[in-house]
């Protein structure tokens, strides 16, 4: 069993993050038919589902649909958003009986250049959905992944998220990878990246297929495009390293296919065998660190 999925149940977003590679595949939503036979393809196969790998999924015009379909699999259903559509598709979220984490990419405050009246709003907005979805036992993180960032943004979210915390009756606490702020509610820290680059693949010397890497694409996750494109992992956008497809292949058939066994094992042996691979600085000399 595979730790994770990532299924692109749209690639259209409400935002243009400045921070985000985008892509340009054609536009789309996965309708409801399409999802049910994607999750009856990994059920029994992933733990987690996390809807989300491109575009915004509180775009989704028929998420309920959506949702409905996933609370009727036993996975865990996490989902990222940029939070701007919370109070439109509260009451959807909740009432999603399978949604274990929200995670709520506050640095998209920064990347679309809010001002502070702006930015005021989408953190009130967010709380609200918050103090309802922490009730509700449904574990809520503000990913604050833009270490290097411009300072009033990362002082006045931080600040307003500590003065939330206090006015509940808790202190912010810090834990392995943030804060928590209070029971289910929590901050996530993390670093900017660069997304791995198509262009810069092909510029690379032979030198640095033999360099030390690893990565748990493959795995602890892969991903899944709007159009059914199985992909190693969340960050490839423009699905570079297709393995097939799940709308009409076995997943197994797929993921023992010759190109999904080579990534595989040559990350077993730290080594990226594909250039697009060697771009992305998420796999790193050395490292067993997880993507998120």
């Amino acid at each position: 069993m595979t730790d994770k999925a990532y299924v692109e149940i749209t690639n259209i977003c409400n935002l243009r993050c400045s921070f985000c590679a985008g892509h340009k595949r054609k536009f789309e939503y996965m309708e409801p038919d399409r999802f049910k036979k994607v999750l009856e393809r990994l059920d029994g196969r992933v733990k987690y589902l996390y809807l989300h790998l491109m575009g915004e999924p509180l775009t989704h015009p028929k998420l309920k649909a959506i949702l409905d379909i996933a609370d009727s699999f036993d996975f865990r259903v996490m989902l990222t958003t940029n939070g701007t559509l919370l109070d439109k598709c509260s009451d959807i979220l909740l009432e999603c009986k399978k949604l274990f984490k929200i995670s709520i990419s506050i640095h998209a405050y920064e990347g679309n250049g809010f001002s502070k009246s702006e930015l005021d709003d989408c953190i009130n907005r967010a709380l609200a959905f918050a103090e309802k979805s922490s009730a509700r036992g449904i574990i809520t993180v503000f990913r604050l992944w833009n270490s290097g960032g411009k300072e009033f943004y990362n002082s006045h979210i931080i600040s307003r998220l500590h003065a939330y915390s206090e006015s509940t009756g808790f202190s912010p606490t810090p834990n392995r990878s943030g804060e928590r702020l209070k029971d289910k509610l929590f901050i996530e820290w993390g670093e900017r990246f660069e997304w791995p680059d198509p262009d810069a693949a092909e510029k690379l010397h032979d030198d640095a297929a033999k360099a030390d890497r690893f990565c748990f694409a493959l795995r602890d996750q892969f991903g899944i495009l709007v159009d059914g494109t199985v992909v190693p992992c969340c960050l490839d956008h423009e699905g570079m390293l297709a393995l097939g497809n799940i709308l009409t292949d076995e997943l197994d058939t797929i993921l023992q296919s010759p190109r999904a066994r080579a990534i595989y094992d040559g990350f077993t042996r730290h080594r990226a065998v594909e250039k697009y691979c060697q771009t992305c600085e998420r796999v790193r000399p050395g490292s067993r660190d997880q993507h998120k």
